[in-house]
């Protein structure tokens, strides 16, 4: 009886020491505002951790399992834009800023649970490979792209100049074909440009992205241009995957009229503006823009449309009108996040619909000739005769 008697003491005991600590660790969240549900999942939370500590029966790494629970967190929200990332990815996507990276020299779209290439840059690995627009990214080095938030994927094909990545690549119309390709330096330039008919005044300035020097390229290409007798100006935007939001507004004020560019709106309605501070309209504009015109190419597509600077000429955009923000962490990690909305100067959010061109003109599969661009530059010679 007293060995019965000492063992439920100890039950007991260990009974109370619990009790003690969970209404400690609750009174604690409680305190610092939390509702009863959050103390449930909190408890929960740390439950579990203990439990995988004191049983699993392998080992265990604190810093592994905290990882893998904001992994999850973020995950749970089934936003394909916000991802954890590690110290290594995160490391990756720091890099990218600097204007050049290891990579093959491909932009990629992310819909309807598939990875597509959206355009391959010149001089690239990529297109020495022979990878083209329109193409699924069905595996990384044998891994499902399936398996990977979209926003990884990129971060899985860039890497360390000489190294090689593996692409499985479906093509329509053509079986699953592997790529093995050795990544390169890629120099991030942006802006390209040309006059088209001098005779006419009417130039050319492609943008393939929005990266942190695009602003300074686009005003020196819009400059030459002018020095040409630029009357009438084509901006194509077909195959942009985007990029920053303040690098498109540097943009949008050379070519927008004063006035409000874009709004971003987070979620308690705070909302922070990019106006254009341009007199007026200089010439006429017109935009090229498809389905894989996304984010800061359609910022810009909207702004222009929506205040009457240009006629767009395509297929409807993306629709990812969404912002998005880098946490560092403690850990040289981070979380990238969607935060806010973006509105183009009418009000419009185009988040899952895309932009509506002005003059719908298809570009036909294995069309010789690039129609979409004859289009605009009859649109444009109507307006500068105008």
């Amino acid at each position: 009886m007293k060995k019965k008697y000492v063992f439920g003491g100890l039950v007991g005991g260990i009974a109370c020491a619990a009790l003690g600590s969970f209404l400690t660790l609750g009174g604690i969240v409680y305190a610092l505002g939390f509702s009863p549900e959050n103390v449930q999942n909190i408890v929960r939370f740390v439950g579990i951790r203990k439990l995988i500590e004191a049983r699993y029966v392998g080992d265990v790494d604190d810093t592994t399992l905290m990882d893998g629970a904001i992994s999850g967190m973020v995950q749970s929200l089934g936003d394909p834009h916000s991802l954890y990332m590690g110290p290594e990815m995160y490391e990756q996507l720091m890099n990218q800023t600097e204007g050049s990276f290891g990579g093959i020299g491909i932009y990629m779209g992310f819909k309807d649970d598939k990875v597509t290439v959206i355009s391959v840059m010149d001089d690239t690995p990529g297109q020495a490979a022979g990878l083209a627009a329109g193409d699924e990214i069905v595996a990384i080095d044998g891994t499902p792209a399936s398996d990977y938030q979209p926003e990884e994927v990129a971060l899985h094909i860039r890497g360390a100049v000489g190294t090689s990545v593996t692409l499985t690549i479906h093509r329509e119309g053509e079986e699953d074909k592997d790529y093995t390709i050795e990544r390169a330096t890629i120099q991030m330039k942006t802006v390209g440009g040309k006059m088209i008919d001098e005779a006419n005044g009417l130039g050319y300035i492609r943008i393939s992205n929005f990266a942190e020097n695009t602003g300074d390229e686009f005003q020196k290409q819009l400059e030459t241009l002018e020095g040409q007798g630029l009357r009438g100006l084509i901006i194509d935007l077909r195959e942009n995957p985007g990029g920053l939001v303040k690098t498109c507004a540097e943009v949008a004020n050379l070519v927008v009229p004063k006035g409000p560019v874009v709004s971003i709106i987070d979620k308690d309605g705070k909302t922070q503006e990019y106006t254009s501070d341009l007199a007026e309209s200089k010439y006429p504009i017109v935009v090229l823009i498809d389905g894989n015109s996304a984010s800061a190419a359609e910022i810009l597509a909207g702004a222009l449309q929506d205040t009457g600077a240009a006629t767009l000429v395509g297929t409807t955009s993306y629709g990812k009108g969404s912002v998005q923000v880098v946490v560092p962490m403690y850990h040289d990690d981070a979380v990238k996040l969607t935060i806010a909305k973006y509105y183009t100067p009418n009000g419009r959010s185009i988040d899952g619909t895309g932009i509506e061109p002005d003059v719908v003109v298809e570009l036909p599969q294995g069309a010789t000739n690039d129609v979409q661009i004859e289009t605009a530059e009859e649109v444009l010679r109507g307006k500068v005769a105008e």
